[in-house]
C-alpha cells in the first residue's frame, strides 16, 4: 500500500490537484506528455484568461512555478503511462521512461483537443490565410505583434468572428455547446478593438451563451462600450473576391440574406475530446462518455470519480470546461482521491 498520488496530465486541472495534495503532505507525481506544464493555455499561447482577464502566461505560469518547485511533486515531462494495474492503495503505472510509478490513487486531467478548423471547409480556414482561428488571434495578442492579417500583415479595418465552429453542429458530429466560446469570442473582439479602435468586428452567432454572470462583463459590455456588432445568422460559406473575404449567410432575425466583405474571418473552435480518450480509456480501464470525453459519476456523491474505483478525473477531460471550474474541479478531485486513499488505508 501506498499513500502517493499518481496524476496525469499537467494543465490547470492537474496543476490545482497536484498542489493541493501536496499542501497536504502527500507525495504526487505528475505525468506530462509535452514538454512543458500548463495545458492548452501555456501551449497553445493565451493571452487574457476569461473571465479573470489575468495574462495567460502570468496566471497559469505562476501555477506551474509553485508545482515544478514543490519536493513533494515529482514532475515527469515528456512521459506517458503505458500501461497502469492494481487496486485502491496500489496501482502500478509502467511509464515511457522504463520507470513505474506507484500510487495509491489516480487523477485524469488529461483536457481536451482544439477543434480542427480543416473540418469545416466551407468556411475558408486553409483555403484563405486570412481566416484564421480564436487561439491564433491569442496567440498574435500574447506575442504583442498585434492583430495583422496572415497573408500581409496589415492592419484589418473589418473582422468576422464566427461561433460555434465545432460545436452545436451535427453534421460533422459535433452536437456539444464548448461553453467557454461566446466569452471569449466577446473578450477577443474587445481586445481587437481596444487594440484597432477603427476597425469594425462583427460576431455571427447562432445563440450567444455566456453563461451566469460573464452576460454583463462580456456580451453587454462589447457591445455597449466596445461597439462590437452582433449578427444572429446562419453562416453559408466564406469565399473571396480577390481582395477580401466575403461571409456569405442568411440574418436568422429579419429571414433575408447577407453578404458583408471582411479583412479577417476568425473561426471560434470549439472543444473535441482528447485525442488520445480511447488509448486512456484503454489504459486505464475507464468508461467515455456518448461524445468520447471520460465519463464521470454524478458529483452528488464522490466529485470525479470515474467508472474504475479509485481513479478520478477533472477539467476539460469530462467535456467543455472553463480554466476556473477545472482548477476548482482539479482540487475536489484530489479531495476524493484522498478520502479513497485513507479509505484503502483503513481496509487494510
Amino acid at each position: 500500500m501506498t499513500d502517493q498520488v499518481l496524476i496525469v496530465g499537467g494543465g490547470p486541472a492537474g496543476l490545482a490537484a497536484a498542489h493541493a495534495l501536496a499542501s497536504i503532505g502527500r507525495k504526487v507525481t505528475l505525468v506530462e506528455k509535452t514538454e512543458l506544464l500548463g495545458g492548452a493555455p501555456i501551449h497553445s499561447g493565451y493571452a487574457k484568461l476569461v473571465p479573470s482577464g489575468e495574462w495567460a502566461s502570468d496566471a497559469i505560469g505562476g501555477m506551474v512555478k509553485r508545482v515544478a518547485q514543490n519536493r513533494l511533486i515529482e514532475v515527469k515531462l515528456n512521459t506517458t503511462v503505458k500501461k497502469f494495474a492494481g487496486a485502491p492503495g496500489d496501482f502500478r503505472a509502467t511509464l515511457s521512461d522504463g520507470s513505474e510509478a506507484r500510487a495509491g490513487a489516480t487523477l485524469l486531467t488529461t483536457g481536451f483537443t482544439h477543434f480542427d478548423s480543416l473540418n469545416k471547409p466551407e468556411w475558408g480556414f486553409g483555403t484563405f490565410p486570412d481566416v484564421v482561428t480564436t487561439t491564433q488571434v491569442e496567440q498574435m495578442i500574447s506575442s504583442k505583434q498585434g492583430v495583422r492579417c496572415p497573408s500581409d500583415g496589415r492592419k484589418p479595418k473589418r473582422v468576422a468572428i464566427l461561433l460555434c465552429v465545432g460545436s452545436r453542429d451535427r453534421q460533422i458530429g459535433r452536437e456539444w455547446c464548448s461553453k467557454i466560446c461566446c466569452s471569449v469570442s466577446a473578450n477577443l473582439a474587445m481586445e481587437i478593438r481596444e487594440e484597432l479602435p477603427d476597425c469594425h468586428v462583427y460576431v455571427y452567432y447562432m445563440d450567444i451563451r455566456t453563461f451566469g454572470l460573464l452576460e454583463t462583463k462580456f456580451y453587454w459590455r462589447s457591445q455597449e462600450e466596445f461597439k462590437v456588432k452582433y449578427i444572429k445568422a446562419r453562416i453559408a460559406e466564406v469565399t473571396s473576391n480577390g481582395q477580401q473575404l466575403i461571409v456569405k449567410g442568411e440574418d436568422t432575425l429579419v429571414k433575408r440574406p447577407i453578404t458583408i466583405p471582411f479583412d479577417m474571418v476568425v473561426h471560434a473552435i470549439g472543444m473535441d475530446p482528447n485525442v488520445d480518450n480511447m488509448l486512456l480509456s484503454s489504459i486505464f480501464d475507464v468508461k467515455l462518455e456518448p461524445h468520447g470525453f471520460i465519463d464521470r459519476a454524478n458529483t452528488y456523491g464522490v466529485m470525479g470519480a470515474t467508472s474504475r474505483p479509485g481513479v478520478f478525473v477533472a477539467g476539460a477531460a469530462t467535456g467543455p470546461e472553463t480554466i476556473d471550474d477545472s482548477i476548482a474541479q482539479g482540487h475536489a478531485a484530489a479531495m476524493s482521491a484522498l478520502g479513497a486513499l485513507n479509505l484503502a488505508m483503513a481496509a487494510e
